[in-house]
């Protein structure tokens, strides 16, 4: 009997969380003002954590708090009464990388679980029995653990519970212990700010006259350091064998646009992987659904092994184009109209599809937008208005639409 398996999402602000839990995620993992690895997020506030928590719990979900930063020694100043806040506003457990935050947590809150952060880097069996001796509950692996080396891990502790990411962006260095972005711009990621350099586009100069020569890439410049983006969707069945019991989707500066996607297509498949057991197959129509969603191409990652061992290229060259991100359904719809909160602008006479936790609708044209005031506009430019126009199919409040682009 395979243990109680768990889709994590991200969730980098409230709108971000409640979409993940309505697109079907069991947990969110997120971050307080401080201490976490995403100081860009909006971030919840002690009153915003205390409301997530409460609102999961009434669903039998769960919240997890990132205090993954890499801390020195002024970081721990006020930071046991920190810990004492988030416990009251009902956190289920703390994500942490520094051994010495650890032991802080251990001293002010004994009782709560620690998941051991992917900053820890932990890729052997022989890193999980140390962790385990400390009273680590869960390890969140290393994207540089392939499945193989998951397998010595729950081989060598069972007991100990094992979450591994599965989707989203990859960093060029070790599970992103990186200082690039501290020594370009002083930025340091180890703190939550990255500038993301790696994202960056980079050139050769010739030392005599300045020159500037593209190493590899296209019109648009040359990538040395941007990886491709994971995604192990094809492959939910090999992990849940190796031993991973919780599915971790990247993405705390994402949109709820993207959390609701990716949520909805994994939490089909691990549903898929369950029901269907040693007679599942991966639809490749599913890849299509994927791509609406991107902003990179996709690897396995380490997973499958070494991937430029393998003659795979992790970095990022493609153009994609995903879908547009239009609208968040307000009110359930009713007499072919919706009421909608916009997002992206959209015109009459556009293509929209909806989507909702168990399907995607097929696409309709836009005929009529009208505004709170019910005046009727020929598009739809200001963002967040609210807006009423026609659907004929069944959504209902948390739904989204989209725009695919040709």
């Amino acid at each position: 009997m395979k243990e109680q398996l768990e889709l994590l999402a991200p969730a980098g602000n409230i709108e971000c969380l409640n979409t993940a839990f309505y697109f079907g995620a069991d947990a969110v993992y997120l971050s307080g003002k401080a201490y976490g690895l995403r100081a860009f997020a909006d971030n919840f506030s002690l009153e915003d954590l205390t409301e997530a928590c409460r609102k999961a719990h009434a669903m039998k979900k769960k919240v997890y708090l990132a205090s993954n930063a890499v801390f020195h020694e002024d970081d721990f100043t006020g930071f046991d009464e920190y810990l004492k806040q988030v416990n009251k506003a009902g956190i289920d457990a703390l994500i942490i990388s520094d051994p010495g935050v650890v032991l802080a947590a251990k001293e002010t809150l004994p009782d709560m679980p620690i998941h051991l952060s992917t900053q820890a880097s932990t890729t052997n069996a022989h890193a999980v029995k140390f962790w385990h001796k400390i009273g680590i509950s869960r390890i969140i692996v290393a994207r540089e653990a392939g499945l193989s080396d998951i397998r010595r891990m729950k081989d060598a502790v069972p007991e100990m519970e094992l979450e591994a990411f599965v989707h989203g962006a990859m960093c060029i260095s070790y599970s992103g212990r990186c200082l690039f972005s501290d020594f370009t711009t002083g930025r340091s990621g180890n703190k939550g700010e990255c500038a993301q350099p790696c994202r960056w586009q980079y050139y050769v100069q010739e030392e005599k006259d300045g020159a500037l020569f593209p190493v590899f890439g296209d019109e648009r410049g040359t990538y040395l350091f941007n990886s491709k983006d994971l995604m192990m969707i094809e492959h939910m069945d090999k992990l849940i064998d190796a031993g991973v019991t919780s599915f971790k989707i990247e993405g705390r500066m994402k949109s709820a646009y993207y959390v609701g996607s990716v949520v909805r297509l994994y939490r089909a498949e691990i549903d898929k992987v369950l029901r269907e057991g040693k007679a599942y197959t991966f639809d490749n129509a599913v890849l299509e659904e994927m791509a609406k969603c991107g902003t990179r191409e996709y690897t396995t990652g380490f997973f499958l092994g070494n991937p430029m061992g393998e003659g795979q290229d992790l970095v990022h060259t493609a153009d994609l184009k995903p879908s547009i991100f239009i609208a968040r359904v307000l009110e359930d719809a009713a007499d072919g109209k919706v009421t909608i909160e916009q997002r992206n602008k959209f015109i009459l006479g556009d293509s929209l599809e909806a989507m909702n936790p168990n399907a995607s609708f097929p696409e309709f044209t836009v005929d009529s937008i009208v505004d709170s005031d019910g005046q009727a506009q020929e598009s739809a430019p200001h963002p967040k208005q609210t807006l009423v126009i026609n659907c004929p199919h069944p959504l209902k409040k948390g739904d989204i639409l989209r725009k695919n682009q040709l």
